[in-house]
């Protein structure tokens, strides 16, 4: 399952930068996140840096372990956990329009790696790319009100 959507934020792509890549305090700027809890912190780069994330999902609360694997600043950084019996790999991206004036890009990508997850995946996968589709809306939208707000 591959999902992916864009926004405009009429921000810098420097504040926008600052915003997506403080995840120590996302569940201040992403309304579906209830905690952060940083699991290996990194100098520097962003790559290695390592967190457990606990949002709402489907209704739910659900957590997942997450490590960010690629990184070029101000440009994009992309995301793994391994959970269900599949990989996830969750990318931002960053293109400047102009000096005030950015698109945001999410992507989500789920590949399964044993049966029952393939046969779920199989059974669920317009419901889950629908409503995955919605969640990363969501964020995005989280994200440009707090770049444009501040």
């Amino acid at each position: 399952m591959k999902v992916s959507t864009q926004i405009d934020i009429n921000s810098t792509k420097e504040k926008v930068w600052s915003a997506i890549t403080d995840i120590e305090n996302s569940a201040n700027v992403i309304s579906g996140i209830i905690n952060i809890e940083i699991l290996h912190p990194v100098e520097g780069d962003l790559v290695g840096l390592k967190w457990r994330e606990t949002r709402k999902m489907f209704g739910k609360e659900a957590q997942e372990v997450m490590w960010i694997t690629h990184s070029e600043k101000y440009h994009y950084y992309q995301t793994r956990a391994e959970s269900h019996g599949a990989i996830y790999v969750s990318r931002l991206n960053i293109t400047e329009k102009s000096n005030d004036i950015v698109t945001l890009e999410m992507s989500f990508e789920g590949e399964s790696i044993n049966l029952m997850a393939k046969v779920i995946s199989g059974i669920f996968s317009i419901f889950m790319k629908k409503s995955m589709k919605k969640a990363l809306e969501v964020d995005l939208e989280d994200i440009k009100k707090y770049c444009e707000a501040n």
